[in-house]
């Protein structure tokens, strides 16, 4: 049986993050890729100029379509703008059989550009935290979902991780890619696990943008081939790092380029 997970994401008319980026992370990771939108954006390496809500009834539609034919064994969930969107998505999730569900709570793309307005942040908590196998908010995020300071150190991290389980996460990767040391350490953390610590040298480059999108992507493509979490986190960090590793290979706008979802593939 083919492997096949959906994501349900926002698209970027660039083509580094979004739905974009997910189907390559599918495809790179050997998976069949399907897709629900739920926002256009109107976006470059540069920045986002314009975003465009789909119609929750559309969202509605493509989800019944996707879910009732294709017998999906992982969903990926990423940029959701607006509460109405939230609670149709989360609706859904409970409506069809997803298989293991990676929440991706994009708030911020790399330009800077603000991708959730705070009033949904309290949906995005109470509607489909608990929907999620795991969580995999950024250093921004996840202060954002706690109303708090971003982490500084590692034992913030971990506390911010703790106080996420706590509100119903079953289980937290929480990136530390935004931080100022020379290493990118990210910690997994479930409720009933020791945590895991995700160590890899930072790579200095202005081509990352779609790296979130990509992450939870390459994990959720993990689960649908029949990883367990832990084994589909630790392959999903190291393929990300190559990806931005090889990021430079690629010459890609006037801004944050993207990473190289088919390092392995372009060029053998």
């Amino acid at each position: 049986m083919t492997a096949i997970a959906v994501t349900i994401a926002g698209s970027d008319s660039g083509g580094g993050a979004g739905i974009q980026a997910d189907l390559k992370s599918f495809s790179a990771n050997g998976v069949y890729g399907a897709s629900v939108l739920t926002a256009l954006t109107a976006q470059n390496t540069l920045g986002v100029t314009a975003i465009h809500d789909v119609p929750t009834d559309f969202v509605r539609a493509q989800m019944d379509a996707v879910f009732s034919d294709l017998e999906v064994k992982a969903t990926k969930i990423g940029m959701l703008s607006q509460v109405p969107i939230i609670e149709e998505v989360a609706a859904g999730l409970k409506r069809h059989q997803t298989g293991p569900v990676v929440l991706d709570p994009v708030m911020v793309a790399a330009s800077g550009d603000p991708l959730l307005v705070d009033s949904a942040v309290a949906s995005l908590m109470s509607e489909l935290l608990p929907l999620a196998d795991v969580i995999t908010p950024n250093l921004h995020e996840a202060a954002r979902m706690l109303e708090t300071d971003m982490a500084a150190s590692e034992e913030d991290m971990f506390d911010q991780a703790q106080r996420l389980i706590g509100l119903g996460a079953k289980s937290v990767l929480l990136k530390g890619g935004h931080g100022t040391s020379d290493e990118s350490a990210d910690l997994f953390l479930t409720g009933a696990g020791e945590p895991l610590w995700l160590r890899e040298k930072r790579i200095a480059t202005d081509n990352t943008h779609g790296t979130g999108c990509t992450l939870s992507s390459a994990i959720a493509a993990g689960l649908a081939k029949g990883e367990g979490l832990s084994e589909a986190v630790i392959a999903a960090k190291a393929y990300i790092h190559q990806a931005i590793c090889h990021s430079d290979e690629l010459q890609i706008g006037k801004g944050h380029g993207p990473v190289h979802h088919f390092h392995a593939f372009w060029g053998k």
